[in-house]
């Protein structure tokens, strides 16, 4: 049992099952706004399973992927494939695991969510090799993320819509607005060892510039997206609160001072999604009294 415990710890620092405020509360709002109220129980209860199978693969697979990497940078070196607390083998046979779990969620969806589920896979893993080649990495990340509330949509209602697609692009400039952030950690290690990334290429300013306006085109999608659904008042207040509280965060750290960068990456983008998925919910109940 104590094997066991350990395990699943190891498995969820591997993962940073934390990060799942992230992606989670975008499909809960693409499954919302597609049923225009409760999805039911089985959808929620499908989509959860899956959205954490397809994050979970996505996370051991850029482990495994990036291991020799992990092992030379000193921020990253108490990770569980890096100190051996977890076996390259025991990461094959999770990612096994995690892809099947997800395929099968997605063939009781429906046969579109199906029929993809190959693509998104794919899509996930695809996303470890890009800072081999691009400093555009950070988009391709946002993009797998991007996909959670069209995944969302899609599991209650197999069509993409223009909502759906919408968010798509505002969750992709989101998350590549703060990874951004993130990677500006890593940019001197990033350009010895010759990887990609906006940071390591262009500077701190640049990428700090970048992620600015990439939070602004952030902030256009999302109420775009809201108009684009039909949603109201609450909606948009929720939405314009956001927006600000993105360019604010932009405030908290500089070229000169990344001390706060943890609040800004994880603390207050993990209250925006919560926030804007809070801000549908009361949309929809309001329009439906």
């Amino acid at each position: 049992m104590n094997r066991i415990l350990r395990d699943l710890i190891l498995i969820c620092r591997m993962v940073k099952i934390e990060h799942s405020v992230f992606a989670l509360p975008f499909a809960y709002m693409g499954a919302f706004l597609a049923a225009r109220g409760w999805p039911g129980l089985g959808n929620m209860a499908l989509l959860t399973v899956a959205m954490v199978a397809i994050r979970s693969f996505a996370m051991a697979f850029n482990r495994l992927a990036d291991l020799d990497i992990d092992r030379e940078n000193p921020r990253t070196q108490d990770r569980p494939l890096v100190t051996g607390e977890l076996s390259r083998g025991f990461t094959i046979a999770f990612l096994a695991g995690t892809a099947l779990v997800f395929v099968v969620m997605c063939a009781l969806m429906n046969p579109l969510c199906l029929a993809l589920s190959p693509v998104a896979i794919l899509w996930s893993g695809f996303y470890s090799y890009c800072k081999r080649f691009t400093k555009w990495c950070h988009f391709v990340l946002g993009s797998v993320l991007g996909l959670a509330p069209v995944a969302g949509w899609l599991c209650v209602d197999p069509v993409l819509t223009l909502p759906a697609t919408l968010f798509l692009f505002g969750v992709t400039f989101w998350v590549a607005g703060f990874d951004l952030l993130y990677a500006c950690q890593d940019r001197l290690f990033d350009r010895e060892r010759g990887l990609h990334s906006i940071p390591a290429r262009l500077g701190m300013k640049a990428a700090l510039g970048i992620s600015t306006l990439s939070h602004l085109v952030t902030a256009i999608f999302f109420l775009l997206a809201g108009w684009a659904a039909g949603l109201g008042a609450v909606y948009f207040l929720v939405a314009s609160a956001v927006g600000v509280v993105l360019l604010w965060e932009h405030r908290l750290i500089s070229a000169e001072d990344m001390s706060r960068v943890n609040l800004a990456f994880f603390t207050l983008n993990g209250i925006i999604s919560v926030a804007l998925f809070l801000g549908v919910i009361l949309d929809l109940a309001v329009n439906a009294a």
